[in-house]
């Protein structure tokens, strides 16, 4: 038996909050966690559109029934353990075309300011795509989530110097724990990564007043 590999056309999927990139200050793209679909991740932004921002949620290009027989709930996820190579250069690819979608009619200045966030399974996905792809950002905020353990940060450098990252942690979140940030800070500090930690007391989700100071 022989593995192949062949590279297709698809349909992707994302939804937008606020004003077109043209006329915001700022653009954000906020990427969900595992099991969920865009929309409803979108959601958690409306206290941000401020008339000003543009909020862009793509959605993983792999959706599934996250709870069969219980109205059999959709979720969405960004890759899998299986084939992962693969799955991460499609995801980037996607990402970068997204990207230089949403950034085409910027106007002339073309200087509003770029934040990516990702939470949870989206905070792999987002370090990823800042350190792989061809996108660039002012902020990258890891919500819920760590920075991929296999992803070469030396390399990354280069590409985050002029990004600002910015971990997002709450108390009782069971992903992000403190050993697992302190690994991640680890590896930043090794690299000479500058970041900050923001705290808040809660759990794996995203909270409404911790954005909006997050944001500010």
């Amino acid at each position: 038996m022989s593995e192949h590999h062949l590279t297709v056309s698809r349909t992707a999927r994302y939804f937008t909050l606020g004003p077109t990139a043209s006329t915001a200050r700022e653009v954000w793209f906020v990427l969900h966690g595992y099991g969920q679909l865009a929309s409803r991740f979108l959601r958690h932004f409306a206290p941000l559109d401020d008339g000003a921002r543009c909020i862009v949620a793509p959605e993983g290009l792999s959706r599934f029934y996250a709870e069969a027989g219980r109205n059999d709930k959709i979720g969405a996820s960004w890759m899998t353990r299986e084939d992962r190579p693969a799955e991460i250069a499609d995801y980037v690819r996607y990402l970068d075309a997204l990207h230089a979608e949403v950034m085409l009619d910027r106007g002339d200045s073309g200087k509003q300011r770029v934040t990516v966030l990702g939470f949870s399974q989206g905070t792999a996905t987002a370090a990823r795509w800042l350190a792989l792809g061809s996108a660039r950002a002012d902020r990258l905020i890891l919500w819920g989530g760590e920075v991929p353990p296999d992803l070469d940060l030396a390399a990354a450098r280069s590409r985050w110097e002029r990004t600002a990252v910015t971990f997002v942690v709450g108390s009782g979140d069971q992903f992000i724990t403190a050993k697992v940030l302190a690994r991640d800070e680890q590896r930043l500090r090794e690299q000479g990564i500058a970041y900050r930690v923001e705290r808040f007391e809660g759990g794996h989700e995203v909270v409404p007043e911790v954005l909006v100071r997050v944001a500010a």
